[in-house]
């Protein structure tokens, strides 16, 4: 594992420098958010709203007529690379997946900008403004505007909207007893965005990172709708296991994962077990291991990457057995090495089952 150097005396201040927590690590711990929405009454009923925030699902979904519903999402957060434009890119891509895990198609948005206006470089927000812009124009999706603020720590998003057929919605509600599990991008991002900060990642281990964080998630979505699956979710900032607790609770069912067959980024276990993890992770972890029966051979590098926060992270797809073979050849016909990490069971126990 070769060690990046650090920034010469006098270069400006890394992205990462700059901020406590990095990407999706950011987020509130769900155990605060559980606590803090479990108090609130709930949305009034409407017929038009098809998935509300009840199922923490990846977005809300509202009939606007029989053929077409809107999809409503928000995403941003501070930077988890070093690089500008890079960063917009990413916050761009993670933005648009939670509609592409709905199966809907994003059509609009709009930026969320804090930033530090008065000792920043302007030329460092135009970069991160224009690599989300290229994002969304290569996803077909017009930013209409949007709103900024001066903040100490630098953060970018978008809230987006899409379009999806009201009878072809998929959410996390809807996974079978004897589903497969495919995830289509290999977790590790959190891990790798610490070592970044901490000076310890090599230059090809950021490529490779950067290169899977802003890759859309439109091509795996089209594969799902077309093999038509059964439910899914995009795996962010809860971590592989806390989005799967969401899918088996919403589902009412038990989801083990195959902790041997899930794609980790290379250096993820290693850096996992030098000690490179992230406030966030810990979090997860602290929420999620009640609902968890871990195999005793799973391996703590392991446990430690199952709850990592992902910043634009590959989509969960729970799609029946005898679909799987046609899902898989369509994402690998799109360049996309996804793998089976899993099944669905019969409620049990625990929501979570993972296997060594």
């Amino acid at each position: 594992m070769g060690i990046r150097a650090v920034s010469p005396p006098g270069a400006a201040a890394r992205l990462t420098q700059q901020v406590s927590c990095a990407g999706c690590a950011a987020k509130i711990p769900i155990q605060v958010l559980q606590r803090i929405l479990g108090s609130l009454p709930p949305p009034p009923a409407s017929p038009r709203l098809l998935v509300g925030p009840e199922t923490w699902d990846d977005a809300g979904v509202y009939r606007m007529s029989s053929t077409l519903a809107l999809v409503q999402t928000v995403d941003f957060f501070t930077p988890m690379v070093d690089d500008p434009y890079d960063f917009g890119a990413i916050a761009a891509a993670n933005a648009v997946s939670d509609v592409y895990a709905m199966g809907g198609i994003p059509k609009l948005a709009l930026s969320i900008v804090c930033y530090p206006a008065e000792h920043g470089d302007p030329s460092t927000l135009r970069e991160i403004v224009r690599g989300g812009a290229d994002t969304l124009r290569r996803a077909g999706v017009l930013i209409l505007g949007g709103h900024s603020v001066r903040d100490a720590e630098m953060k970018f998003g978008y809230a987006v909207t899409g379009e999806v057929h009201p009878k072809r919605i998929f959410t996390n509600a809807t996974a079978k007893q004897g589903d497969l599990l495919v995830l289509t991008k290999p977790i590790g991002t959190g891990i790798l965005a610490t070592a970044l900060k901490r000076d310890a990642l090599p230059p090809s281990s950021l490529r490779t990172m950067t290169r899977l964080m802003t890759t859309l998630n439109r091509a795996a979505s089209e594969a799902m709708r077309a093999a038509r699956a059964h439910a899914a979710t995009d795996v962010t900032g809860f971590g592989l296991l806390g989005h799967a607790r969401n899918v088996a609770r919403a589902s009412r069912k038990t989801i083990r994962i195959w902790s041997h067959a899930v794609p980790y980024l290379p250096g993820t276990l290693e850096l996992a077990g030098a000690g490179y993890t992230s406030t966030g992770l810990h979090s997860n972890r602290e929420a999620i291991d009640p609902d968890v029966a871990w195999d005793p051979g799973v391996a703590e590098p392991v446990r430690l990457a199952l709850v990592d926060p992902q910043t634009s992270g590959g989509l969960l797809i729970s799609i029946k057995p005898s679909r799987t073979d046609a899902l898989m050849r369509r994402l690998a016909r799109a360049r996309i090495k996804a793998a089976i990490v899993g099944e669905v069971l019969p409620p049990g126990r625990r929501p979570l089952e993972v296997a060594s």
